[in-house]
């Protein structure tokens, strides 16, 4: 990723998050719980991590304090933020949900400023806030239908909760390998430990350990580990190595605005004039804060 450009950098990683929008349709219709489809993901995701660094030569030994973050990490961002996010869509529309993670990009700063004091324009937090308006207004109808769900506050609850540890969690990473710890070692302990706990999360309330051994389950669970996980996110704390945290956040606004394109391709969803008109506002406004200053 050393030798990669910015731009796939950024690109990658949204065509790929997109992607599993639908993708995760498919262990969703299966008889496994989703708490435990997602332990399998990141437990094969891990897998892969671990075969990767060894291919690579580098040592998956971690220093001891370093295993206290990929804990962390891997209960709170991996396990807490993927479980909340999938019990908040089951209470409130998936499109608040996706609005609300577009305020990643201010958390993100705010950390960055607080922990290493990276500054960012006010060029890029303006474009932010157009590109977090766009969004909102694709999702709009889904919105204001909100208030009729009878458990939209614990909705909207968890849904912020995913935020929040989606951004504590990525720090914790980050924390690790600015001290010089390789990523992928740092990514691999993380979701197994992540998978770990939600393995035992899913036996602890009576679940047990179902497997679906269907083509469709199998196949979209390896999909989600190999591309979902393990290169996304290994691109995207690239990024945030090269261009800061708040910057790579940014994937997370235009991520929902793909998937619907590949929605409209693959399920059939028709674009309203509202939601045209926030694509349009979303993308010019990431073209404004991505690029450089002159």
């Amino acid at each position: 990723s050393g030798r990669l450009p910015t731009w796939l950098l950024f690109l990658a990683p949204v065509a790929i998050w997109a992607s599993t929008w639908h993708v995760i349709l498919y262990p969703l219709a299966s008889d496994v719980p989703a708490l435990t489809s997602v332990g399998w993901r990141f437990l094969i995701a891990a897998l892969m991590l671990a075969v990767l660094a060894r291919s690579r030569g580098v040592s998956l030994k971690l220093p001891r304090y370093a295993h206290g973050y990929a804990l962390a990490t891997g209960v709170i961002q991996y396990a807490g933020n993927y479980w909340s996010v999938y019990e908040a869509e089951r209470l409130v529309p998936s499109g608040l949900v996706a609005v609300l993670f577009c305020l990643m990009v201010f958390m993100n700063a705010l950390m960055a400023w607080l922990l290493w004091r990276q500054p960012v324009s006010r060029r890029f937090l303006v474009a932010s806030s157009g590109a977090v308006l766009g969004v909102a207004l694709i999702f709009w109808p889904e919105i204001a239908s909100t208030g009729a769900r009878p458990q939209a506050a614990l909705g909207l609850g968890l849904s912020f909760f995913a935020v929040v540890v989606a951004v504590i969690g990525g720090f914790c990473t980050m924390v690790l390998t600015r001290r010089g710890l390789p990523l992928i070692p740092v990514l691999a302990w993380s979701m197994g430990y992540g998978a770990v706990f939600l393995l035992l999360m899913s036996m602890g309330l009576g679940h047990g350990l179902p497997f679906d051994g269907s083509w469709a389950y199998v196949g979209s669970l390896v999909y989600l580990s190999a591309f979902g996980s393990v290169v996304a996110f290994t691109l995207y704390y690239k990024l945030a190595e090269r261009r800061g945290p708040a910057q790579a956040a940014l994937v997370g606004v235009l991520v929902p605005v793909i998937a619907l394109i590949v929605s409209a391709v693959l399920e059939g969803w028709q674009a309203t004039p509202l939601a045209m008109g926030g694509m349009v506002i979303c993308l010019a406004s990431l073209y404004v804060a991505t690029r450089r200053a002159a």
